[in-house]
């Protein structure tokens, strides 16, 4: 093998993984069999559907098909909303929305809603958006149980394809301090969402005692490259990461939300 001009006898080949996005996926409406059409669309994709594989959804169209889409003109503000929307050149019935969604909101700022969900999650708006979906008035809200979609998917992954794999449902979340969004895990199944390093030694024998990383979000952040967000590809397969199976103890995406007690800016 030759690397920079000098014979490496030993040196092994990188780990390579690979990100195909599944074409072939149609628009999809409410009571879609959303799990089955995925499945099908990757058995018909050159590279097929294989044991280990990581199937990448997003959350848009796991919504569409489960119902979550909205139209805001069935919704009656609140004084609440309109309080909140006022010089915001917000919908008062966008922010009813939201209101509606949110655990609680954690802050507002210039008209910008971070809100905490019922899942857990931290982001704008309560995940509420209106991107890639039909109708000047029309909303989509996050699945209500994104583990339980992940693992309708990996269920028909086994019953039409006899094949194991893991599924993450991905959405996208702003960053603190960072400019620009990227795709995160809301939905795990079939797999450790989170790599913990703790107890093991780095390469110069110091022993890690804070280093879990969270690969489903690296993954689901991956697969973005492939699906785009205007492309027409909801769904990506990774083959190549060779992850580690769910636990009971860690398992869907609830093990990635920091617990308060850890929380240093609650």
């Amino acid at each position: 093998m030759i690397y920079f001009g000098k014979l490496l006898e030993t040196a092994p080949l990188p780990h390579q993984i690979t990100i195909i996005g599944i074409e072939g996926i149609p628009e999809i409406n409410s009571g879609d069999d959303l799990p089955a059409m995925i499945v099908d669309a990757a058995l018909k994709q050159d590279s097929g559907l294989k044991d280990g594989d990581v199937l990448v959804v997003t959350q848009k169209v796991v919504s569409k098909a489960e119902g979550r889409v909205i139209t805001v003109d069935d919704l009656e503000p609140s004084v609440v909303a309109v309080q909140l929307s006022e010089g915001h050149n917000r919908d008062a019935r966008h922010t009813e929305a939201i209101l509606r969604e949110s655990r609680r909101i954690v802050r507002m700022d210039r008209g910008n809603i971070i809100a905490e969900t019922r899942h857990g999650f931290i982001c704008a708006n309560a995940g509420i958006d209106a991107s890639n979906v039909p109708g000047e008035e029309t909303v989509a809200m996050l699945p209500i149980d994104p583990d339980g979609s992940a693992e309708r998917i990996r269920q028909a992954a086994r019953d039409r394809a006899g094949v194991d794999v893991a599924v993450i449902i991905s959405d996208t979340f702003g960053r603190p301090w960072r400019e620009g969004a990227a795709n995160v895990a809301i939905g795990v199944a079939g797999m450790d969402p989170v790599k913990d390093y703790r107890g093991l030694p780095d390469e110069h024998g110091l022993m890690m005692r804070t280093t879990v990383i969270a690969v489903a979000d690296e993954l689901a952040a991956a697969a973005e490259l492939a699906t785009g967000k205007t492309l027409g590809i909801p769904v990506a397969l990774i083959r190549g990461y060779l992850y580690e199976p769910e636990t009971s103890e860690r398992s869907g995406a609830s093990a990635l939300v920091r617990a308060p007690e850890k929380d240093m800016f609650r």
